[in-house]
């Protein structure tokens, strides 16, 4: 039977917000996934053929026009529209409902201030972190708890792969390609998991940035590949997070946003002793830190080494790039360090809200505003919307 696809370019064309996809027809579903093989739309993994009736349905779930601007990164002049994001959703294997949540993650990895576009120019192995809050985990099951950061749950693995497809297929992010990455990491397949808001005391991640606890949210980091923390079950406080402290050291990235994923065993130490999520990052800020000489021998510091290098400890981190998350699963006393993608302060964590009531719009309403993480918010000038 003939299979319809929603096309997208071939590698290296231009992508530019053109109001419709090409249109293929191809013999079989087994052709249409090796034709998407054949186009360089995957990830290396099969994908689910963005066939028009699947991205009619994914469009419809959010009542947007095909040609809706979603996100963009003007120094590739590049821009995503909604029809792009569909057929990407569609490609990653996402169920609909998944679409609100993966426009919040546009917008947020697309601002100015997330600074993708100088993250594809280096070597270093990096991929956009997604952390969810709010109603949303729990509508569309997202995991908080065990292997959150590994296979299992469709929600986690298809919203955090549709993006690095939207991104790999729109916007030439293609760690395979000429500016490849030394390594890479697998959070380029797919990096996104929630806040277990239930399983803890402590403020949510989107609540301390200054939302409410009833809005749904994204927080997007740049990041590099997580680390796992291992310590003893029990313990003080200091003892809980000195090893985590002396993971964020270890890093070789002294500057901007590490995450901290700290899991219920060491949350529940840390909450008997009445510490903070605020406590938490004071302390590891205060405790991360290398001599001085290790740091120049290590090239992290300019300079040749002086007496008193050995004992001189700076500290390597600000509380304020900390992103300390509550999550993980009871198997272990384990928590997991998550460090930036360079030892430069060139990429802020962004949050921005995710537009629910697009999950339970019925026909006839209208579509929800896209909600923007701040004033810098990337928006494409009226001639890349013209395409």
């Amino acid at each position: 039977m003939p299979l319809g696809l929603h096309g997208l370019a071939r590698p290296g064309e231009e992508i530019v917000a053109e109001p419709a996809s090409a249109h293929l027809t191809l013999a079989d579903l087994l052709e249409a996934i090796e034709f998407c093989f054949e186009q360089g739309w995957t990830d290396g993994l099969p994908v689910v053929p963005p066939t028009p009736e699947r991205v009619q349905a994914f469009l419809g779930a959010l009542e947007l026009p095909p040609d809706t601007v979603v996100g963009a990164l003007p120094e590739q002049e590049r821009v995503i529209t909604a029809e792009k994001l569909a057929i990407n959703a569609v490609l990653a294997g996402c169920l609909p409902s998944y679409l609100p949540v993966l426009v919040a993650a546009v917008r947020a990895v697309t601002a100015p201030a997330f600074g993708l576009a100088a993250a594809w120019r280096d070597a270093a192995g990096v991929a956009p972190l997604l952390i969810v809050n709010g109603p949303v985990r729990r509508l569309i099951d997202l995991n908080a708890g065990a292997g959150l950061f590994g296979p299992g749950a469709r929600a986690n693995a298809t919203i955090g792969r549709a993006l690095s497809l939207l991104l790999r297929n729109t916007c030439d992010g293609r760690p395979d390609g000429t500016e490849a990455t030394s390594f890479g990491h697998p959070g380029q397949f797919t990096y996104c998991i929630a806040e277990d808001e239930e399983g803890t005391n402590w403020e949510p991640l989107h609540v301390e940035r200054g939302l409410s606890a009833e809005t749904s949210a994204v927080t997007a980091v740049l990041a590099g590949a997580p680390h796992l923390v291992r310590t003893r079950p029990t313990g003080s406080p200091e003892e809980v997070l000195r090893p985590v402290a002396d993971a964020l050291s270890a890093t070789a990235h002294y500057q901007g946003a590490h995450v901290v994923v700290l899991g219920p065993v060491h949350r529940a130490a840390l909450e008997r002793a009445g510490w903070s999520k605020a406590d938490v990052r004071a302390f590891l800020a205060e405790h991360a830190r290398r001599p001085v000489a290790a740091l120049k021998e290590a090239g992290l510091l300019p300079g040749a080494l002086t007496p008193g290098d050995a004992h001189r400890y700076p500290a390597l981190l600000r509380e304020a790039d900390l992103v300390v998350v509550a999550a993980g699963g009871p198997g272990g006393a384990d928590s997991v360090v998550v460090p930036p993608w360079a030892h430069v302060p060139t990429s802020q964590p962004v949050l921005c809200p995710v537009a629910v009531s697009a999950m339970t719009s019925t026909p006839g309403q209208d579509a929800p505003a896209l909600a923007t993480p701040d004033d810098s918010a990337a928006r494409p000038s009226s001639a890349m919307a013209d395409g």
